[in-house]
């Protein structure tokens, strides 16, 4: 999917608008590939959560200013939010402190709803964020089935097909793999479900800081991200299709308001995040000059992704010449791939690795990622997981070249 051609020293200069990029680790300038667990932020997410603070910190619904203002700042942050990905509008969006919060309050609602017998499938390949609150409902009576994961770190779509059936109520399944990269094709699944006249809810966590979404297209019910993965503050988002949030029995106070979006909301929102939310995709949006007006955030979105691929494939190159050395999840052959890169060492353990590599100043995770479930099949958990590194907008080549260095020389060290 990438454009050689395209230009994107702009990445380059705008890493100065990052405070945290100034940082240095004996003397060296820190490299942030820790990206899959949230990234930095930029100068103007700053600024946006200060302003809030500094001049309409107030509560939500008064008659005076400053409440006014903390409603339009509510109001500003649902309409950029549906705009990222597509939505039909502003009653689509509902916010919470994360997507694992909203998560639980839409299954405990819709455990109300379904009855025992009814089936639910999930995937070996995702969060725990997206199993977790599912497989809570089995205490309910209700069958949570669970979709394979094949040796390449991708979804069994065979068994997939083989496991939905008329009782299947909701698929959950993720957009993209925070441990192998893999980008899961939702269009089949969403055929799947409507063949069955199933729900379909996507993690969209990992998925929504690398590339373009667009829910009205996908046709899903539900999708969940959260704003820390895409250069914002902690705030998890949920899409609701239509009016469907309208009819699931939502667990909230008689004092809140009982429609879409709020009827999921419980208790006060993070007002000043919602403010750096807005400036978190105004941000992205900026990454796109073309004269146009519309759809800029996609087209933002899809040089993001340009960019952010040309670094990965770097790395899996770079990575692939090390000795001793596995990268999990497919190649960059075969359709979208998250610029997310896990690997093993032989005879090493990812914490070792990670350490070793923090003296160096780059910033790498160890472990399973809450992704628990899919190094657990692959054999890995026992063995501490594996190391992650990720792409980001503000990652430059030589930061790449950095890492590959560093993790070459960290297994010549140990072999």
């Amino acid at each position: 999917m990438t454009e050689n051609k395209t230009d994107f020293s702009e990445f380059i200069n705008r890493r100065q608008e990052f405070p945290a990029l100034k940082r240095e680790h004996k003397g060296l300038p820190l490299a942030f590939f820790d990206g899959p667990g949230g990234t930095q932020v930029p100068e103007s997410v700053i600024a946006a959560v200060s302003h809030y603070y500094r001049t309409c910190n107030a509560n939500s619904h008064g008659a005076f200013i400053t409440s006014r203002e903390t409603d339009e700042v509510t109001d500003r942050a649902r309409c950029r939010v549906a705009d990222f990905i597509g939505a039909e509008g502003p009653e689509n969006i509902s916010f919470g402190a994360n997507m694992t919060s909203l998560n639980y309050a839409l299954s405990r609602a819709l455990g109300r709803w379904f009855l025992p017998g009814d089936e639910i499938l999930i995937t070996q390949l995702d969060h725990e964020a997206n199993r977790g609150p599912w497989l809570a409902l089995r205490e309910k009576g209700i069958m949570v089935r669970e979709v394979a994961v094949l040796d390449n770190g991708t979804l069994d779509y065979e068994d997939f097909e083989n496991k939905i059936n008329e009782n299947t109520r909701l698929v959950a399944m993720g957009y993209a793999s925070n441990v192998t990269g893999a980008v899961n094709d939702v269009e089949r699944i969403r055929s799947l479900t409507h063949a069955v006249g199933a729900l379909l809810l996507v993690d969209a966590v990992h998925f929504a800081p690398h590339f373009p979404i667009n829910v009205k297209a996908l046709g899903v019910d539900f999708l969940l991200c959260s704003a820390y993965k895409f250069y914002g503050p902690h705030v998890g988002i949920l899409y609701s299709k239509g009016g469907i949030l309208n009819r699931v029995p939502t667990y909230f106070l008689r004092t809140q308001e009982a429609h879409a979006p709020y009827r999921i909301e419980t208790g006060t929102l993070n007002f000043a995040a919602l403010n750096g939310v807005t400036a978190a995709i105004e941000f992205i949006g900026s990454c796109d000059h073309s004269p146009q007006n519309s759809p800029r955030l996609d087209r933002a979105m899809a040089k993001i992704a340009g960019y952010e691929e040309l670094l990965a494939r770097r790395i899996v190159d770079g990575l692939q010449q090390v000795p001793g050395l596995r990268i999990l999840g497919p190649d960059f052959t075969g359709g979208l791939r998250a610029p997310t890169i896990s690997f093993t060492l032989d005879g090493l353990d990812p914490i070792t690795t990670c350490t070793e590599l923090a003296e160096k100043a780059i910033l790498a995770w160890d472990g399973h990622f809450y992704g628990i479930r899919v190094v657990e099949v692959l054999g890995l958990l026992e063995k501490g997981g594996v190391t992650r590194v990720g792409v980001s907008l503000y990652n430059t080549a030589e930061e790449v070249d950095r890492l590959v260095t560093g993790v070459a020389e960290i297994a010549a060290r140990h072999r």
